[in-house]
């Protein structure tokens, strides 16, 4: 079950609301935080943090969602369930990824020019992508390739949709497989996808998934079961 916090008047109102998965992220969060656009609403969604990122992203005046089932996918779903603004993005909480990129993805949904835009990341220094990661994603992106037919280069968690639309896609995988269900799902239902290049910095801390070719391949894996499903699904 995830519980939203009470919101300030004014998170009503917001013209997009930014979906942040959070899983100790207490370091991070401030930066990210300050570089969300006037006018949008983060969604800081706590995923069983220990190190006050909750009580940290509250007081910065994000609103909390706490999703109690650990998972990459059910934070993001569950921030997106939450959402309430026509427009939803999607931005790594860990300070590797600038929110303020997301703007020019925004005016292209409103614009009616994609449907979906994600962020191709361009690393920045060294550390920012490690080696596996990087050969994990290139697989990642030709195994896409060749089920969809698009031409991405990156499978990255920063991206923009309308919210009624990416509600109507479905999506089931609670996990890492999520961003590639996003996307394969929105092919299948024929949107519009846009990619564009994006700054990708060391992040803060340890990351959960990739840090290691363990965390690397494990998702790997959860995303090569997406796209095994979507294809016996095409197939039937």
């Amino acid at each position: 079950m995830n519980v939203v916090t009470t919101p300030s008047p004014n998170e009503s109102a917001a013209s997009v609301d930014v979906v942040l998965p959070c899983l100790d992220e207490a370091r991070a969060l401030p930066w990210v935080l300050e570089r969300i656009p006037p006018g949008w609403r983060a969604l800081v969604v706590d995923n069983g943090s220990t190190d006050g990122s909750a009580r940290i992203a509250q007081a910065l005046g994000a609103t909390v969602v706490r999703e109690e089932r650990r998972g990459f996918g059910a934070a993001c779903h569950a921030g997106l369930t939450a959402a309430t603004a026509d427009i939803v993005c999607f931005c790594d909480c860990d300070a590797s990824l600038d929110p303020s990129d997301l703007v020019p993805f925004v005016a292209e949904v409103l614009a009616d020019e994609a449907d979906l835009v994600l962020g191709r990341r361009r690393p920045q220094g060294r550390g920012a992508w490690p080696p596996h990661a990087r050969a994990g994603n290139l697989a990642l992106a030709r195994l896409l390739r060749r089920r969809t037919g698009l031409r991405l280069h990156d499978l990255g968690p920063l991206r923009a949709a309308r919210r009624e639309p990416l509600l109507a896609l479905g999506l089931t995988d609670r996990r890492s497989g999520y961003p590639l269900q996003m996307v394969v799902r929105a092919a299948d239902a024929g949107w519009r996808i846009a990619e564009h290049d994006v700054p990708y910095r060391p992040r803060t801390g340890a990351s959960k998934v990739t840090g290691t070719w363990r965390g690397t391949w494990q998702a790997v894996r959860d995303m090569s079961q997406v796209l095994s499903e979507s294809e016996t699904g095409v197939r039937a």
